[in-house]
């Protein structure tokens, strides 16, 4: 019953998504204030099937912590929940994202329509600079940047450097740093077939001040935060408490 369940919610991710990425491309000429709320449809319609076909429950903490104007948020990444519960819970947003999403048939085409920062992730200092070229453009239309900062999903109860390019960004545009962290890849592993019921938390942490260290000094605090929070929230992976 669970791989049925776990098919049937693959099944709509992918039907939905090619669904809602043509409506956003078609939708290329309408401000970009509408084409995120056909995102953000998505997003929920994506929450909503989990409820339904995984069986899971959300708990969100922290959403008086989103600042009313844009920011840099740096997202934990392990699975692919984060990538559309963010449309959901946040306002209108982008994304830095490696340039070969954008190759991909019919959800490349939406994604491009969607303002992505789109790197070459071997560039380097280059990549850098262009997420802060690009980002205060964005950030500057009013549009939120959000940032995985390990670069890739990594498997829960692990972590990867963080990327100085978010950190980088929010100091030069001067804006706040919203870190999350969240346990969907308890439920949900990037390499499974299957999607386990129970309880997703996602927690938003207090907005940090971009500008008020440097770059390296504000992602070892979003990090320390980030990883404090996945090792409570996520007691299985972590090794800190026994599975209920």
């Amino acid at each position: 019953m669970l791989l049925v369940r776990s098919a049937l919610f693959q099944i709509y991710f992918y039907t939905s998504v090619c669904f809602f990425a043509t409506l956003v491309f078609l939708s290329f000429w309408l401000p970009y204030r509408v084409r995120f709320w056909y995102a953000k449809t998505w997003g929920h319609s994506m929450m909503r099937a989990g409820e339904i076909l995984c069986g899971w429950r959300y708990q969100v903490e922290g959403l008086e912590n989103v600042p009313d104007e844009p920011s840099v948020i740096l997202i934990k990444h392990t699975t692919v929940f984060e990538a559309y519960a963010q449309l959901a819970l946040f306002p209108a947003q982008t994304w830095v994202l490696k340039r070969e999403l954008l190759w991909i048939p019919i959800f490349g085409w939406g994604l491009a329509a969607m303002k992505p920062i789109a790197i070459n992730r071997k560039a380097g200092r280059s990549a850098v600079k262009q997420v802060i070229d690009i980002g205060k453009q964005r950030l500057e239309e009013g549009i939120c940047v959000t940032v995985f900062p390990e670069g890739t999903r990594v498997a829960p109860g692990t972590t990867k450097k963080y990327g100085i390019s978010g950190a980088a960004l929010a100091n030069e545009a001067g804006v706040k740093v919203l870190p999350v962290a969240h346990n969907a890849g308890d439920l949900w592993s990037r390499r499974s077939a299957y999607r386990k019921a129970g309880l997703i938390r996602v927690v938003i942490g207090e907005p940090i001040d971009g500008a008020a260290q440097s770059p390296k000094e504000t992602n070892r605090i979003v990090q320390e935060w980030i990883e404090g929070k996945m090792a409570e929230i996520s007691p299985v992976a972590y090794g800190t408490q026994n599975a209920e």
